[in-house]
């Protein structure tokens, strides 16, 4: 089996306590898959590999565990959660329902010249990073675009949530970008959301929004057949909601 491409992530110099960044480094090891689903984890395992003491080690532990995002067996230490469908679909649900609202509140603006020109310029940046098969690139640019709608709604502030909400997307996400998803159609749909809102067409844009925040849902049982290690063999293939 082909394993993912590792992305690596770090969050040195960020200035966070330390138990939070060691949270949120583990975090992003695991959202790309340098810490693979089933992987062992331990106090001394991570604090080693972090270069931190157990306790802040064991802290940020606990807190993936409460996420999800590391399973504690009795008697056998920790290991990093497999991928679950249930994961995916609360992920989905919740930023579905953020990002509708933002459009919409858009949508209701009389005058939206700058935002579609921020948008077409997001579209056009994506399109060159797909052209040299950036795909860290493309990946940091589609949550620009995303961005550039909440900030245009003055609801900058709702982001930090959105990022905490889809979090569980992201990872499945990080999967699918490796040789599943087809990345030209990310583009075709940033389109036409962004002609939906230069045209003042709601219902188109709602529409377009929700095919291209749904689209990931129909790439799972691929994913499940490209990477079958990584998801939990207890759930059924597939998901409840197609685009």
């Amino acid at each position: 089996m082909n394993k993912v491409q590792k992305m690596k992530h770090s969050t040195k110099g960020s200035g966070l306590p330390l138990a939070k960044h060691a949270y949120q480094d583990l975090l992003n090891r695991i959202i790309s898959f340098e810490l693979e689903p089933y992987q062992s984890l331990s106090e001394t395992s991570v604090s080693e590999m972090l270069g931190i003491s157990r306790t802040p080690a064991r802290e940020a532990l606990a807190l993936l565990a409460e996420r999800g995002f590391v399973e504690v067996m009795p008697q056998r230490g920790s290991r990093v959660s497999p991928l679950r469908n249930s994961d995916l679909e609360r992920s989905q649900f919740m930023r579905e329902a953020l990002e509708l609202a933002l459009l919409r509140r858009v949508m209701a603006l009389p005058k939206r010249d700058k935002l579609i020109e921020s948008l077409r310029k997001e579209i056009t940046l994506q399109s060159t990073y797909l052209q040299f098969d950036d795909k860290d690139g493309l990946y940091g640019s589609d949550e620009n675009f995303h961005g550039l709608i909440a900030a245009y709604a003055g609801r900058s502030d709702v982001l930090p949530d959105v990022r905490r909400l889809k979090v569980h997307m992201d990872r499945f996400r990080h999967l699918m970008v490796q040789g599943v998803e087809d990345l030209d159609v990310v583009i075709y749909q940033h389109t036409r959301i962004a002609d939906a809102i230069e045209t003042g067409d709601a219902e188109t844009a709602e529409e377009a929004m929700l095919t291209h925040l749904r689209r990931i849902l129909a790439y799972v049982d691929e994913a499940r057949r490209k990477y079958p290690d990584y998801f939990d063999s207890s759930t059924e293939p597939g998901v409840g909601i197609r685009p």
